[in-house]
């Protein structure tokens, strides 16, 4: 089988489009604040309530499409479909259905269930590979309990990654972990019969390797991974920020961070040619999604990522805020490639 990526930036009225090929939609995605946004797909859809910034709708439609015919399921309130060796599928979990336990918090809980329950899909859909995971959380950078909501959410990740015995380091996924203003604890995921490719960054340490000073656990991801189908490559790159070694660089500099943050994805993508199997992956080739933390950042911050991106990148630019208070900006990205002579 072969993958295929749509989005609004490529056609107009994309749900339209789609539903003239239902069967072949793996999954999606539905950005901003769209009409009618808990109306149901026949594929699993992850709506991510939350404004877009520029452009002329307050809607961006994704989808991931297989040129084979889908199968779907559901699991214990994960959505599913498979095409191939490949998976694809949402969770939803409200904190409030997650008393905390003594020493742990509603998110916690529901971060180590979600995880659970995803690991426990894979295992009998015999896609056991997490290739790239995509978190919304509410209120990313708020303490409660004594501890950041983020860290909160890495404790549950990670206790459920080693009681599946996935391992905390080295061979995780790539992954991003947004705050939005409200609603349950969103996450999409895509997973394969094949494991993937770590890619790490050598100006950065590895996020599972960070010092105890951002918090009990490390994050559980890869900066990239490289996944494979039979004729394909696909490079995913986790959200990216202003990060040197595990510290923040330029706090409260827009532009510096930006280009820092460019300057990481540049890193990966050479880390990334040096393992892959296909032809080179340039940054003006890659679909990006940029998360700025305030409105009034866009426009600066669009004129000076787009002259280093590439002028006809495809760009979606997101309110949201970063997983460390004094980020302003991260950025995730994808590409996708025909297997060939190299």
């Amino acid at each position: 089988m072969n993958l295929s990526f749509l989005s609004d930036c490529a056609i107009q009225d994309l749900p339209s489009a789609l539903a003239e090929r239902a069967d072949h939609v793996l999954g999606g995605s539905a950005i901003g604040f769209p009409a009618g946004s808990g109306k149901k797909t026949d594929w699993p859809l992850q709506t991510v309530v939350t404004p877009l910034l520029g452009g002329n709708s307050e809607r961006m439609d994704e989808a991931w499409l297989s040129d084979v015919v889908c199968q779907s399921g559901e699991f214990e309130g994960i959505s599913w479909r498979c095409a191939g060796p490949l998976l694809f599928g949402v969770i939803e979990l409200d904190e409030a259905d997650f008393a905390g336990q003594a020493g742990s918090s509603p998110l916690q809980e529901a971060s180590a269930e979600a995880y659970r329950r995803i690991f426990t899909l894979l295992d009998a859909q015999q896609r056991p590979h997490l290739w790239r995971v995509w978190n919304y959380l509410s209120d990313i950078n708020t303490e409660t309990a004594g501890l950041e909501r983020y860290r909160q959410f890495n404790i549950g990740r990670q206790d459920s990654f080693l009681e599946f015995s996935r391992g905390a380091t080295g061979n995780v996924p790539a992954a991003c972990a947004l705050g939005v203003a409200g609603g349950p604890l969103s996450i999409a995921f895509m997973a394969g019969i094949y494991p993937a490719v770590p890619v790490e960054n050598p100006r950065q340490v590895s996020a599972y390797n960070y010092p105890s000073e951002y918090g009990p656990r490390s994050p559980t991801f890869s900066r990239a991974v490289l996944a494979y189908l039979p004729a394909q490559e696909v490079l995913f790159i986790s959200g990216t920020a202003s990060i040197v070694g595990h510290q923040t660089v330029h706090p409260g500099d827009l532009a510096g961070q930006c280009r820092e943050s460019l300057a990481n994805i540049a890193a990966v993508l050479a880390e990334a040619n040096r393992l892959a199997c296909s032809d080179t992956f340039v940054m003006s080739e890659l679909s990006f999604r940029v998360y700025i933390r305030h409105a009034t950042d866009f426009l600066p911050a669009r004129n000076i990522l787009l002259p280093l991106m590439g002028a006809d990148v495809e760009i979606v630019f997101v309110q949201a805020d970063i997983c460390r208070h004094d980020l302003l900006i991260e950025i995730e990205a994808f590409a996708l490639h025909f297997l060939g002579n190299r």
